[in-house]
């Protein structure tokens, strides 16, 4: 299935290349930038009946957006962006579904279980949905932090998601490697979450045409989600259209 995306950076609804993301700004890719508001997104998916999209702050300066979305699609958008344990309920109180997040339960470079398990506390393992985007190394992938530049210990296999799969209700994985390329997606990582995951999860990178939906719906044997950013004719992209993946959802499971 299709899921959509409003990636904010700025106050804009952007997208960029992935591995390219810092906290100053400099050297940042960015494939695009919209004129439309978060909230224009956001009531377009409404409509279209499109449920489970994130909502992704990246940096300072997006929470107005992202409350704007939230607002023009109560209860149908994740967010994440600097979610912690002051502000989880806030972002739940403002109309996300659920909250994700990522670099605040890890801590020097290790999950720190304490900290998910207070997270877990205060909105709920149906709630929170826990963003395990990775990087390749070797022949392992580890799941990056502090704008997917920060490498931590933690390996995304079958002993981590089950693990982690009691604590949470979705995993989001970005393939930061892919991110924004627009170069075909990571088969193999597909292919190791499809085999491992017990839970519902959504797929991110490199998705360059409506094939590689087909191909995420075939690999993930029905259990993995695709979003679709750079590539989608929404964001300025011209190897999907917008309006071709929501046909393949009705007809995937019509409404």
């Amino acid at each position: 299935m299709f899921r959509p995306c409003i990636d904010l950076r700025g106050g804009k609804v952007v997208q960029i290349v992935g591995g390219t993301l810092t906290d100053s700004g400099a050297g940042t890719r960015t494939n695009f930038e919209s004129e439309r508001p978060a909230s224009w997104f956001a009531a377009l998916y409404r409509e279209d009946r499109l449920t489970g999209g994130h909502v992704i702050k990246l940096g300072p300066g997006n929470d107005d957006a992202a409350r704007s979305a939230l607002a023009a699609y109560p209860g149908g958008l994740h967010l994440g962006g600097g979610v912690d344990d002051t502000n989880a309920r806030s972002w739940l109180d403002a109309g996300a579904s659920h909250v994700i997040v990522t670099s605040w339960v890890f801590r020097d470079g290790h999950l720190d279980r304490d900290r998910l398990r207070t997270l877990v506390g205060i909105v709920g393992r149906e709630r929170l949905v826990l963003d395990l985007s990775c990087r390749r190394r070797g022949d392992d992938y580890l799941v990056v932090t502090d704008r997917w530049q920060r490498f931590t210990d933690l390996k995304v296999d079958g002993e981590t998601l089950g693990h982690l799969a009691s604590q949470c209700a979705e995993f989001l994985v970005h393939a930061v490697d892919v991110e924004g390329l627009c170069r075909g997606i990571d088969e193999d990582l597909v292919g190791r979450l499809a085999d491992h995951t017990p839970i519902p999860t959504t797929y991110a990178g490199g998705a360059s045409s409506l094939e590689d939906l087909k191909r995420v719906t075939e690999l993930g044997k029905g259990r993995i989600d695709l979003t679709i950013g750079s590539a989608l004719d929404l964001f300025g992209g011209q190897g999907v259209r917008y309006a071709d993946c929501v046909a393949f959802n009705r007809k995937s499971r019509p409404v």
